[in-house]
């Protein structure tokens, strides 16, 4: 059974200390693919537009530490879920459930066999990572994402993924940076593109 842990008052910042920003922070991961690091920029631009962007929750507020995700439910005020919580936390907005599954599969520094009750890292770096590697993996989208960006197929990444973060548009909790998204992920790529070495793209595998 999932334990939503309550945490210390002192251990969450209140929202009018978040400073929201019009342009999304780098990634905290090093190299990879600069189409699907534009994409993920695009993703927390929707989700998670502060200067803190890593260690937020839903709602506004942010939480530390941030070595694990915080599992603290949230109680929805607006929307077709209202009066319900949710545990999004970060800068992708994981759900608690979400991110040890994904963690599982994809986490670059899973604890070792004999560690039964460590947690998996939720740093910023940790967030970045297992996200690149989801959206890298084909078989868990139906897609080649990576493909899909190079051939300009935009639109269609996006409402693939619509059903995991719905404020990408098409989905139930389109928000007011939706309809940005498009001119967002392209000035993001241009930048991605402008940041990457000629030649073969480092990758992210040995972080």
């Amino acid at each position: 059974m999932l334990v939503v842990r309550a945490v210390p008052k002192h251990s969450l910042r209140h929202l009018q200390e978040v400073v929201w920003v019009s342009h999304p922070k780098p990634l905290a991961m090093q190299g990879g693919d600069p189409y699907i690091r534009a994409l993920m920029r695009t993703i927390s631009a929707a989700e998670s537009n502060t200067s803190e962007p890593y260690s937020i929750l839903y709602g506004g507020e942010s939480f530390n530490p941030i070595h694990r995700h915080p599992n603290i439910c949230v109680k929805i005020v607006a929307g077709p879920n209202t009066g319900k919580c949710t545990t999004a936390a970060g800068r992708y907005q994981f759900l608690t459930q979400t991110w040890e599954e994904k963690a599982r599969k994809y986490h670059p520094r899973p604890p070792a066999w004999y560690q039964v009750w460590s947690e998996y890292s939720f740093d910023p770096e940790s967030q970045d990572m297992v996200v690149y590697q989801w959206l890298k993996d084909s078989s868990a989208w139906g897609l080649d994402i990576s493909d899909a960006l190079r051939q300009g197929r935009l639109e269609e990444v996006l409402k693939r993924l619509s059903g995991t973060w719905t404020s990408l548009g098409y989905g139930i909790e389109s928000n007011s940076m939706t309809a940005r998204l498009p001119r967002i992920y392209r000035n993001l790529l241009e930048e991605e593109l402008q940041n990457a070495p000629s030649g073969a793209l480092p990758s992210p595998d040995s972080l």
